[in-house]
């Protein structure tokens, strides 16, 4: 990647990660309050306790920052399809918004080597974007992605 011609500076490397997220949604005692008068029987309120969700987050970033931050909808699978056309999209508009003049060429990418980032469906739009990626061994300590 770093040979005469190519690109030979490291903020030429977009990085990308998936993390999950979780969360809980704690109710609130005051949403179960109400004014009941001396006489009346106190209404039944279940108590719904605590709700967990979970969410994936896709991050994509370069040595200025983070470019793009992905939200995974809910009861949705990340496959190389949804990856190519909402997340490498953005990628793409955000790298050419931030460097205009700059070909995708120069652009390499680091990402881990799950199944959407080496199915045929990504890698055939990469290559047509110009976008070159970043090759690495599974679990290289040299040039691991980063882990959110």
């Amino acid at each position: 990647m770093f040979e005469p011609r190519g690109p030979k500076r490291l903020s030429d490397i977009v990085t990308g990660d998936e993390t999950w997220f979780l969360f809980f949604i704690i109710p609130l005692k005051r949403l179960n309050r109400m004014w009941v008068d001396g006489q009346g029987d106190r209404p039944v309120v279940l108590s719904p306790g605590f709700q967990s969700r979970k969410r994936m987050f896709t991050v994509f970033f370069n040595n200025s920052g983070p470019l793009v931050v992905d939200i995974l909808p809910q009861d949705t699978t990340m496959t190389a399809t949804y990856y190519v056309q909402n997340v490498l999209s953005q990628v793409k508009s955000a790298i050419n918004e931030q460097r205009p003049k700059v070909s995708n060429s120069r652009t390499l990418l680091l990402h881990d080597n799950a199944d959407p980032h080496k199915a045929r469906a990504t890698t055939q739009p990469l290559r047509e974007l110009g976008i070159q990626v970043l090759p690495h061994p599974a679990y290289s300590p040299n040039l691991a992605p980063c882990h959110l």
